[in-house]
């Protein structure tokens, strides 16, 4: 990046001005002026001294200009807050380094042609939400023919071999079926978070793939909505997505890596 400054808004429109990612703050009514919006909850009933401790919290988060918008009673002995602030804080936007999957999207048509010219074979993907985790939304979305967002599921792809396990699965039972249909990629879709049991129902995962002797003969993938390809690869993984993750990008992914993995192969 040569200048440390990008033009935003249609180029030739009179409104059109320069943006410093040296010192990026959001935006609300104007250009830098670092408008937020923040909720939370405080363990105190609504009361005047109760609206003036969520100012301070927001204060003492580097925010000026403090406005609560909104201060209701959820349950006894509890508050919800909804308050604007302007932060004095700012980001240097050419520092940010992201880790993040490494894949080329293609769209269906494309993926099936790669599979059938470059593989040979419809490739194997099974998938499951673990552990006592029962929510199937995400991992229905992924799979199921309809898709998700106008995108087709993997079940469409006439070079995939798409099988959806559905919930509650465990992850011992997981790798059996893997090992049984001769799977290329697991997907595992983790929703509950409470306490971080989606990290450590993944770590486990991950664990029982080292002992068995498999952790290289699969693809593991998570998804969720508190998930993320670095939090991903630190539970041992081989990549992560998050929200408005289209099932064309999951198997972009395992292609991509199916042919990684052949041609490094190959190369040995």
């Amino acid at each position: 990046m040569t200048s440390k400054f990008l033009p935003y808004g249609a180029p030739d429109h009179p409104s059109v001005r320069m943006v410093d990612l040296k010192n990026l703050k959001p935006y609300g009514d104007a250009m830098n002026d670092g408008r937020t919006q923040i909720s939370f909850t405080l363990p105190l009933n609504p009361s005047p001294e109760a609206e003036e401790a969520a100012r301070e919290f927001m204060r003492k988060m580097g925010f000026e200009d403090v406005k609560v918008v909104a201060m209701e009673k959820p349950s006894e002995g509890f508050s919800f807050f909804v308050a604007y602030g302007a932060t004095t804080h700012s980001v240097d936007f050419t520092k940010i380094r992201v880790l993040k999957v490494e894949a080329e999207f293609k769209s269906f048509d494309e993926i099936n042609a790669l599979i059938k010219n470059k593989i040979g074979r419809k490739i194997v993907i099974i998938g499951a939400t673990t552990g006592f985790d029962a929510h199937t939304v995400g991992i229905d979305a992924m799979f199921n023919m309809k898709g998700y967002k106008g995108d087709y599921g993997l079940e469409r792809y006439p070079m995939v071999d798409a099988r959806n396990l559905g919930a509650q699965v465990l992850n011992e039972e997981l790798l059996e079926i893997a090992a049984k249909v001769k799977a290329d990629a697991i997907l595992v879709s983790q929703v509950v978070t409470e306490k971080d049991c989606h990290i450590d129902n993944l770590k486990e995962l991950m664990r029982l793939a080292e002992e068995k002797g498999v952790r290289e003969k699969y693809i593991f993938v998570a998804g969720g909505p508190r998930l993320n390809h670095p939090v991903a690869v630190e539970c041992g993984l081989d990549a992560g997505f998050g929200p408005g993750t289209l099932p064309s990008h999951v198997a972009s992914y395992v292609v991509d890596e199916i042919l990684r993995r052949k041609g490094k192969k190959n190369e040995g």
